[in-house]
C-alpha cells in the first residue's frame, strides 16, 4: 500500500467521521414545538455597548514580555506553552507602532541557509536555558522549514500580525528561559504547561 493511498483513506475516514458527527448534531437541533418564541441569547448582550473580550475568549489579559525591535517593531510574547510532545510554542503579536509600512527585517529568519531558502520567517528566535546552559533553536519539519509563522515581509502603521515559533521543550523543571529574536532587545519568559 503506498503512503499516498494511506493518506487519501486516512482523510476520507476522518471527512466520514466529521460528516457524520454534524449529521447527528444537525439531527439533535431540529425543533420541536412550533414555539415562536426566541429565547435570549446571553451573547446578544456582551455584543452592544463595545465591551471588552474576556481572557477566555482568546485575549491574554498582559503579555509575558514586549519586546522592541527596530523601526517602531514590536513583539508581544502572549504565551509559551509546553505540550505533551515535547515541545514549546511561543506565540505573540508583532506590531508596527510606527508611522509608515515596514519591511520585515530578514535577520529574523537567522543565517541557517536551510531555513533562508524557505522563504522569510521567524526561524532566528531562540530559548536560552541559562541555568541548564543550552539553547534551543526553532524545529523544522522534514523539508527543512522552520515551524514558524512564515510569509510576513511587510506590516502597516499600526497592524498587528499573530506569530508563533516552535522550539524543543526544555527540561520540566525548567520554566524560566529567555526568549530571544534577532534585532530585538531578548526577555525573560515562563513557559507555562
Amino acid at each position: 500500500m503506498s503512503f499516498r493511498f494511506t493518506a487519501k483513506a486516512g482523510r476520507g475516514m476522518a471527512a466520514l467521521t466529521l460528516a457524520a458527527g454534524l449529521a447527528a448534531g444537525v439531527s439533535g437541533c431540529g425543533g420541536g414545538g412550533g414555539d415562536d418564541k426566541k429565547p435570549e441569547s446571553p451573547a446578544s448582550a456582551s455584543r452592544g455597548d463595545g465591551s471588552q473580550p474576556s481572557a477566555q475568549e482568546g485575549q491574554s489579559a498582559d503579555p509575558l514580555a514586549e519586546l522592541k525591535g527596530p523601526n517602531g517593531l514590536l513583539l508581544d510574547v502572549t504565551s509559551a506553552v509546553r505540550d505533551t510532545g515535547g515541545f514549546v510554542t511561543v506565540s505573540g503579536d508583532l506590531k508596527n507602532d510606527g508611522g509608515k509600512l515596514l519591511t520585515i527585517p530578514a535577520q529574523l529568519s537567522g543565517n541557517e541557509t536551510e531555513i533562508i531558502r524557505n522563504g522569510r520567517s521567524f526561524g532566528g528566535a531562540t530559548l536560552v536555558d541559562s541555568k541548564g546552559r543550552k539553547r534551543y533553536y526553532v524545529l523544522r519539519d522534514t523539508d527543512g522549514r522552520p515551524l514558524t509563522t512564515t510569509g510576513v515581509s511587510s506590516i502597516k502603521p499600526g497592524e498587528t500580525v499573530p506569530v508563533f515559533m516552535q522550539f524543543p521543550a526544555p527540561p520540566a523543571e525548567t520554566s524560566q528561559v529567555s526568549f530571544q529574536l534577532p534585532m530585538f532587545a531578548p526577555a525573560d519568559i515562563t513557559i507555562s504547561g
